[in-house]
């Protein structure tokens, strides 16, 4: 892989802001970001994301491609959490199993943001349909862990139906607010959307930058209090998002030659949910200890994916070639 191609990701700014955040946890500074400004900021990126790419179909329409990606987004989120389960029976229980298999056949939207902001930089956009193929891989993993669940161990599941579970799932605000802001952006007059197009657009990277801090916070004080517990748990946090990255940066050339959508199905495949999927066992499955699958998702796999993984799977794209 081109050195190169590392040290323009180390250099980025917000990628450089979210270090800043893990540093700040690091040395004990009192900095923080309220809890409020922090919820905003999310809330806006998905927005943003979720019109442009609408915006973006609206214009390429549909097509043979986008039902192929679709389909393959869902296989994606019932295939991996079917492994992962058997490959976390070695080490956790069967529920704690199953809540960390659900978080890594899901998605993290925050991953995705950032996956836009890396192609950006490169002058790339991804297809706004991939936009759409993130919202459908949240319920089949969660769907999936709770079935395998339930045929080992009947009584650790809650008696949840299949339609709360999917409610939840599509109810959750960042999927609900992301699939929102899809269908706005898919149905809006194209002149009348130009109105906005400095907030969706020109002030990204800036509130990108100024979560990407928080989350550093946050991930620095999840893995302290996490890396002590398991040396298994930080080895499947790294080693299974990076067999996911680069498997599908091969199958993906099956599905579409577009190596800017390839490599969002990468990082969908190569990301672990930590708040639609860690809501969604607390309440099917409480049994299960968040103490442990929140803390993989956010404070092993996500600095993992946006300090090496993005690099690795766009070397692999590039390089790999196409079918």
């Amino acid at each position: 892989m081109s050195v190169d191609i590392l040290l323009n990701n180390f250099s980025n700014p917000t990628f450089l802001f979210f270090i800043l955040g893990i540093l700040a946890v690091l040395l004990k500074s009192d900095l923080a970001l309220p809890a409020s400004s922090s919820r905003f900021i999310s809330l806006y990126l998905l927005f943003a994301i979720g019109f442009r790419g609408g915006q973006e179909l609206s214009h390429s329409g549909f097509s043979e491609e986008i039902l192929l990606s679709l389909a393959f987004g869902v296989a994606l989120s019932l295939f991996i959490p079917s492994y992962c389960f058997f490959i976390l029976r070695i080490r956790f229980s069967i529920s704690d199993s199953a809540a960390i298999a659900a978080c890594y056949g899901s998605v993290s939207a925050v991953t995705y943001v950032s996956a836009i902001q890396f192609l950006e930089s490169r002058q790339l956009s991804a297809g706004g349909h991939m936009v759409a193929v993130m919202a459908l891989m949240e319920a089949p993993a969660i769907i999936i862990s709770l079935i395998m669940l339930n045929r080992m161990d009947p009584g650790s599941v809650q008696k949840v139906s299949l339609s709360s579970i999917l409610k939840h799932s599509f109810t959750n605000g960042s999927v609900f607010l992301i699939c929102g802001s899809l269908l706005i952006g898919l149905i809006a007059d194209s002149k009348q959307a130009e109105g906005i197009r400095p907030f969706t657009n020109d002030i990204f990277k800036g509130f990108l930058a100024l979560f990407l801090l928080d989350m550093g916070m946050v991930a620095a004080r999840r893995f302290e209090s996490f890396r002590k517990s398991s040396y298994f748990a930080l080895l499947f946090g790294i080693i299974i998002p990076l067999f996911n990255g680069c498997a599908v940066a091969w199958l993906s050339s099956y599905i579409t030659q577009d190596l800017s959508n390839r490599f969002i199905f990468c990082i969908l495949a190569a990301s672990a949910s930590y708040i639609a999927v860690p809501a969604a066992m607390q309440l099917s499955v409480p049994n299960a200890d968040p103490g442990i699958y929140i803390p993989m998702a956010i404070g092993i796999t996500f600095p993992f994916n946006i300090s090496i993984g993005m690099p690795v799977y766009y070397h692999l794209i590039n390089n790999w070639p196409l079918q």
